[in-house]
This record gives structure tokens, sequence and C-alpha cells, in this order.
């Protein structure tokens, strides 16, 4: 089950430098954000897990006041550990639940997201997240435009009609590419010997613009990409393709790459690994 709630809007920031996201600062709060709570737990006899307006009132009572204090902290010149600032959070929220906190996440837009969630071989306790061992996920969504053809040269001129359709147009076809880049930085800084937090939203913009926008976008992935010489430019292979190209930068940056996903169409999207 998730809450999700809005606080009053602060001053704004300066320009990111993903065109999604371009009111929204890339590093620091944004003037107005989505907070989402997500609790788990077994259903009552009513049918509930927990009455939503419960989660609403709770985010709205605790969470409230420490996310103002932080923004006029922000506004003297404080700048802001998010990571600090959703532990902080949830410990203050989980208690106030009558079901337990799984996740809570910042969303500073609709492409944008900053979580708190368990890492990835743990499971929340009966108190909520786990202390020391949550993981800070942090996810961005980017666009570019590119064209490409189905097609594939072992089979038939017939086969890859029947296979792709209008896909398999000799001349390719375009789409508006959307990439949802999601890094785990909690933990993954400190196997790699870097100072965690080091990578944070300006970072992320940096290596998905150096290693997926310079390639891709404005590109025949066909004609003009390597990485599809001899691979059918399918979502799920550009998502594959994708993810290898930007982990091993993340790893450098002292973060874990947890997964990319590709938007082909609003309804066919692939995220690798599943």
């Amino acid at each position: 089950m998730t809450a999700s709630h809005t606080p009053a809007p602060a001053e704004s920031g300066p320009r990111a430098g993903n065109g999604l996201v371009s009111v929204a600062p890339a590093s620091g709060l944004a003037p107005t954000v989505e907070i989402e709570a997500e609790c788990i737990g077994e259903v009552s006899a009513s049918g509930y897990l927990i009455d939503i307006t419960v989660i609403d009132r709770a985010v709205r009572d605790h969470l409230s006041p420490i996310l103002l204090a932080a923004l006029r902290a922000e506004l003297d010149g404080t700048p802001t550990d998010l990571h600090a600032l959703l532990r902080r959070c949830a410990s203050t929220l989980a208690p106030a639940l009558p079901a337990r906190l799984s996740m809570l996440a910042y969303r500073s837009s609709p492409f944008r997201t900053a979580a708190l969630e368990p890492a990835a071989d743990e499971t929340p306790n009966a108190k909520g997240l786990q202390p020391m061992k949550d993981a800070f996920v942090l996810s961005e969504t980017f666009e570019f435009a590119a064209s490409h053809r189905l097609h594939l040269p072992d089979a038939t001129d017939a086969e890859n009609r029947a296979m792709f359709g209008k896909c398999n147009n000799p001349n390719g076809h375009g789409h508006n590419y959307r990439i949802e880049v999601s890094v785990e930085v909690a933990g993954a800084a400190e196997v790699a010997g870097k100072a965690r937090g080091e990578v944070d939203f300006a970072a992320i913009e940096r290596i998905v613009q150096s290693e997926i926008m310079a390639r891709f976008d404005h590109k025949h992935l066909n004609l003009d990409c390597p990485e599809f010489a001899n691979l059918n430019p399918s979502v799920e292979h550009i998502a594959m393709v994708c993810h290898g190209l930007l982990a091993p930068r993340f790893a450098e940056a002292g973060a874990s790459l947890r997964s990319v996903r590709v938007w082909e169409t609003e309804k066919t999207s692939c995220r690798y690994p599943a």
C-alpha cells in the first residue's frame, strides 16, 4: 500500500542538466516534492492493511516539519544530505504507523526519485526499515530520440515482415525513447573506497549524458551505433546495452547500477535486469 503527500513549495533552484527535470535542481531539495510511503503486512478482516488516511496524516504530522526545516536550512546555506534526511524521516515515521514501513521515497518530479529501501539481501524488520542496512536508491528518467529497424539477417524478408510488421521498414522508423536509471548509492560506496553520497543526481546526469545521450540521441541505431551493428535494436536489447554501458561507470564512481528501464512507447518498456 502506498500514499503520497506534497508539502508546500519553497524557492526554486538552478536548472538541471536533464531536459525532463529542467525546473528541478540536480542537487538539494526541490521546490515541490511528493513523499511516497509503502507499508507491508497482513490484511485484517476489514480487508485493509492500513487506512490510507492514517498514512497521509502520519506523513503530514511527522515529516512536514522535518522537510520544512531542511528547506529553511538549505536557504540559509546548509546543504542537504538527502540520504540522511530520508533515514531521519523513516525512523520518525515508522513508529507512527500501525503497519511496517517498507519503503520511503522523495520524488522531486515525475522523473527523479530518491528512495530508502531495504538492502537487496535484507527484508524490513518488525520495527520498519533495517537501521544500518538500508539501500539509498536514486532514479532518474531521461529522453532521447532515435530511429531503428527491427530485422534479423538470418531470416528471410518474408519472415522479418511477418515477425516485425511495419517495424521492419527498410528505412527504419523513430521513437522518443525514455530511459530510467536506478542507482544504489548506500553501501556500494564503501566497497569502492569512496565517500558515501559522492554519487548524486548531478553525477547520474553526467554519466548518462556521456554514455547514453552522446551515443544514441538523434542516431539511427542500426547504422550509426556499433553496439547494434549485429544486434537487433529491440527495446529489450536497448535496455541490456544501456545497462552494460552504465554499470562500469557507476562502479568507478562508487555506486551500483540496480536497473535500467527503457520505454519505446507509453505501452512498451523493458527493465534490465528484470
